[in-house]
């Protein structure tokens, strides 16, 4: 059993069988899903991928010192060993979700917490929803419709449209082709090997 620390809250891509990333999950769970040998560790060293059951990885993080210093590390009364950034489901063939659900921290993300009206960047608490078209002018909650904006923005803007406030946009909302957290992650060079696995212009990523 693998006791509680740190590592075990590192994200991990999911790969189904067929080397399509689906999702992305926890290390727990991915460490579960490596012991049961439902899924094996992909290990990408300058576009080669090498894959590893749960014992070969172990057995491989013994050697500590040749690992990056980006790996999360798990600890057990037996080991120390590396949590991997990749992992593939042997026996899971279905195809990733097309579509990035519109949810706020979706919205937040894809708007990099940044105001869309005076383009200063805020911590989530100080940031709100805006409807481009308020609702009580019929604009509804879409993609193309809602944006970041902090509190005085957003109160200075009331129930206007940014033309009718004089309060021109910074960019236009789109409808993200991936779930946007994952784009932010990618910004990090601990994630840089999930580049591989994402594509675009053909599926999207749902987190846990």
């Amino acid at each position: 059993m693998i006791p509680q620390t740190p590592g075990l809250n590192a994200n991990v891509l999911v790969l189904n069988r067929h080397w399509m990333a689906v999702h992305v999950c926890c290390a727990r769970r991915a460490f579960s899903l490596l012991f049961r040998e439902l899924a094996e560790v992909i290990d990408v060293d300058d576009g080669r991928y090498t894959a590893y059951d749960f014992d070969s990885w172990a057995e491989l993080s013994s050697y500590r010192d040749q690992f990056p210093d980006d790996y999360d590390w798990v600890s057990t009364v037996r080991m120390h060993i590396a949590v991997p950034k990749i992992i593939r489901l042997l026996g899971y063939d279905r195809l990733p979700k097309q579509s990035v659900k519109l949810n706020r921290r979706n919205i937040y993300a894809r708007d990099q917490n940044t105001c869309q009206y005076c383009g200063l960047r805020f911590a989530t608490s100080e940031l709100t929803l805006d409807h481009i078209v308020p609702r009580r002018l019929g604009g509804g909650s879409a993609w193309d419709n809602l944006v970041c904006a902090c509190v005085d923005c957003n109160s200075k803007k009331g129930g206007r449209t940014p033309e009718q406030a004089h309060m021109p946009l910074i960019r236009k909302p789109v409808r993200p082709k991936r779930n946007p957290v994952i784009n932010l992650r990618l910004g990090q060079d601990k994630y840089a090997c999930w580049q591989s696995f994402l594509d675009n212009a053909y599926w999207s990523v749902e987190l846990k």
